[in-house]
């Protein structure tokens, strides 16, 4: 099942309740991101982004200090 249909929230929601995610990195922004990363902080889940290569540093860094450990770029 896809989560791509998910909005923002939902995600941070799922997120904050301990739900591990894999999302397609490249479809929100890197605030989005940012939120949902901070989540799975919160809770102790692990999020996986996938397709972020083309994202920029600055970006990758902003969200990977949000999720403080629970973030993995793939």
């Amino acid at each position: 099942m896809s989560l791509s249909g998910k909005t923002t929230d939902e995600l941070v929601k799922i997120a904050r309740a301990g739900g591990g995610l894999v999302l397609e990195g490249g479809k929100r922004t890197a605030d989005e991101l940012a939120k949902i990363a901070a989540a799975a902080k919160r809770s102790g889940s692990t999020v996986i982004f996938r397709k972020t290569a083309l994202r920029k540093t600055e970006a990758l860094t902003r969200i990977a200090a949000a999720g403080k450990g629970h973030v993995i770029f793939e």
